[in-house]
Order: C-alpha cells, then structure tokens, then sequence
C-alpha cells in the first residue's frame, strides 16, 4: 500500500499519521507495514535534543495504527480505536534514519473487541511488543 491508499483506510494525518506504507496484508489476519523515521519529527525537539528516540508511547500507536490498516476497508466510514495494551515491552530504541517495522497478526474477536500481537522491528532487532486492544467505532 502507498500513503495514498493508507490515507483511504485511516483518518491519521500529519502529524499523527505512523505509517508510511503497507510491505504485507493479509485483510484481517496480518499485516507488515513500515514507518521511516526522520529528524524532522516533531517529537524529537523533546525527546531527546541531544539523543533522538522515538518515544515508546508513539511505537504502540504506530503498532495499532498498522492494526487499523489490517482490520478496515478503504474509504469506511468506521474508525479503528486503540483501546488498550497489555504484556507491552520495550527492547532495543528506535532513532532518526531507522526504518520501523510494524507486523500485527490477530489474535480474537470478543464482545466487540478485537486483540492482536504486535511487535516493531528496526532490521533484526525487535524493538517492541505488545498485545494490543482495538475498537471499531462504527461511522454513519
């Protein structure tokens, strides 16, 4: 998928917007999708000036936004809501230059909610995981 065709499945934008592109999809089952990660983030002016990380918190949403991307239809009306993390683990940073790996595989459906595992990698380096709750806000 292009960013062109992740904009159609996510109502994300800049600068909240984690996913680049789609390498993998298999709708509903799993997914592999990237983000590149640059400088020119807005969160590294904070986090940290002098040691750049992609702060963990933004590495779940990516994860979660990838899960979105695995569980909608382009152009739905319906709007994926992460609604909670579990067994969250953060291994190895995530800096400016990398190339981060989002691969999300469901889990179950129960009452509504939805669970997936997820996990970022930049290269061979696992750099996060987590089991991942979402919501489907169903739209007009």
């Amino acid at each position: 998928m292009t960013i062109e065709e992740i904009m159609k499945v996510l109502p994300h934008r800049y600068p909240f917007l984690l996913v680049d592109g789609v390498e993998e999809l298999e709708k509903g089952k799993h997914i592999k999708a990237f983000k590149n990660v640059s400088i020119n983030e807005p969160y590294f002016q904070g986090h940290f000036p002098a040691y750049p990380i992609m702060p963990g918190v933004l590495i779940l949403e990516g994860m979660a936004q990838a899960a979105g991307l695995m569980l909608m239809e382009p152009s739905s009306q319906d709007i994926p809501l992460f609604i909670g993390a579990d067994e969250v683990r953060f291994r190895h940073e995530v800096r400016p230059g990398d190339r981060l790996y989002y691969e999300v595989e469901f889990v179950e459906e129960r009452f509504s909610i939805i669970t997936v595992k997820a996990r970022a990698l930049v290269g061979e380096k696992v750099c996060a995981t987590a089991v991942l709750k979402l919501g489907i806000k169903r739209g007009g």
